[in-house]
């Protein structure tokens, strides 16, 4: 793992992962790597529950545009590493609650939509999908785990129109679960996840199978599809 970027931190039978990579916690081949990794402790470990924690003002922004904008064919390998990270997340043993600290805007949104609760922060913070208000395709996993959390109401809104949210308007819209003072973001994700300690692992293993597994499967047979009509400039 490199601990640059990702540290582990086990309190009281919950593992905190926490991301900073110093800037916007953009979502990198080292990034995705090192929380996959992280990924893979927690489940040997005996935590019950994963908090999934951003820096300060900075939940993430989403894909590395260094990479993106180094054309589609490298932005399509960017985004199946992106997948292997979401679904990892939205099918993981252990529930998940995301600490969304700040900004959470493209893949930052997507890491909420994987999380099974999210509380974020008070603040001038942006949470959304605003891919196609800067010339990008939402690709089908990302509508795909949009329909799955999203309120209907704000489904279309979300997805083909890009509309960005702020921390509340993000709660109606289903980005989030509540807002508390930033703070105590962290903490009061610790907490949720120190209450989830019940929660079988076989059981909740065999629920995310009924509840999201299709879903996922889908995601994963038509993602080279998916990809092959990705354009960064679409």
């Amino acid at each position: 793992m490199n601990d640059s970027l990702v540290t582990i931190e086990n309190t009281e039978n919950v593992a905190t992962i926490f991301l900073d990579d110093g800037k916007a916690n953009a979502l990198g081949y080292q990034v995705i790597d090192a929380l996959l990794e992280a990924f893979d402790e927690v489940e040997a470990s005996d935590a019950n529950a994963l908090v999934l924690a951003g820096r300060p003002d900075r939940f993430s922004a989403g894909f590395d545009l260094s990479v993106m904008n180094e054309g589609s064919e490298a932005a399509r390998g960017m985004l199946t590493k992106g997948v292997d990270l979401f679904l990892r997340m939205y099918m993981f043993s252990r529930p998940v609650v995301a600490a969304c600290t700040g900004h959470a805007i493209a893949a930052g949104s997507i890491l909420l939509l994987c999380s099974d609760i999210r509380v974020g922060s008070e603040g001038d913070f942006k949470v959304g999908l605003p891919e196609v208000t800067i010339g990008m395709a939402l690709p089908f996993f990302a509508t795909e785990l949009a329909r799955d959390r999203l309120s209907k109401r704000h489904y279309t809104k979300a997805t083909a129109l890009g509309l960005m949210y702020n921390p509340e308007g993000a709660v109606d819209a289903g980005f989030l679960d509540e807002v508390v003072p930033q703070e105590k973001v962290i903490s009061i994700a610790q907490e949720r996840a120190k209450s989830l300690s019940e929660v079988g692992r076989t059981a909740l293993t065999r629920t995310r199978e009924t509840t999201r597994g299709q879903i996922a499967r889908t995601i994963k047979e038509s993602l080279s599809q998916d990809l092959s009509k990705f354009d960064v400039n679409s």
